[in-house]
């Protein structure tokens, strides 16, 4: 019975060893390669859905809203009826992957950025779409959902990129984004560049500020 057991253990170590081997080899045979969409220019905003791993969100900073449901082979926009193209965030709510958040402003501070109006919302995987606020923070480069309450969501607002105004900071929403409160606020020239939520622990929130303004 020992002989057989050291046998099994053996035989397991020499498969898992075989099997890490050929994943080495598959790894280094992979390349990257541009898959699209190709309107926008430069691109900040990437998502994709855990549960549903063939479906990805994507914007670049001047081209809207782009969706794909077969793995990236193809994308077809899902935001272009709406106001405005620029977008710096896209964050779907883990607990319902229907639920989907978009901040407009690409919040890359060079001479040739674009902003936005604030925060929008989707409910139906990105069929439609709802203005939700913050329209005078113009730059929006992060947003973050409570991994187990898809109404909490906290918004980077970086503010004006020429100018100073009160509209920048770290927002909250705990009613899907009905309402927002300022929850970190340096000055009106100091805005947000990012906000993360401790998967382990959402009562456990990051943040990181930015002193930053672009020359006429």
């Amino acid at each position: 019975m020992q002989w057989i057991r050291n046998a099994i253990t053996i035989g397991f170590v020499t498969v898992w060893g075989i099997g890490q081997a050929r994943s080495g080899e598959f790894d280094s045979i992979l390349r990257w390669r541009n898959i699209g969409p190709y309107r926008g220019g430069r691109t900040r905003a990437v998502c994709g859905v855990p549960s549903q791993p063939n479906v990805f969100y994507m914007a670049p900073v001047n081209g809207g809203v782009f969706k794909s449901i077969d793995y990236g082979r193809t994308w077809q926009p899902i935001f272009d009826d709406q106001p405005t193209a620029s977008i710096g965030a896209i964050a779907v709510a883990p607990s319902n992957p229907n639920i989907v958040y978009v901040g407009s402003g690409e919040g890359l501070h060079r001479p040739d950025l674009s902003v936005g109006d604030g925060v929008y919302k989707s409910t139906d995987a990105g069929q439609t779409w709802t203005h939700l606020g913050l329209r005078d923070g113009q730059q929006i480069p992060q947003l973050a959902v409570d991994p187990k309450n898809a109404d909490r969501i906290f918004v980077a607002v970086a503010g004006h990129p020429y100018g100073p105004n009160e509209e920048r900071g770290v927002y909250r929403s705990v009613d899907g984004g009905k309402t927002f409160e300022k929850v970190l606020y340096r000055d009106e020239n100091v805005g947000a560049s990012d906000v993360q939520i401790d998967p382990s622990d959402p009562a456990i929130v990051y943040a990181g500020l930015w002193e930053s303004r672009e020359g006429p």
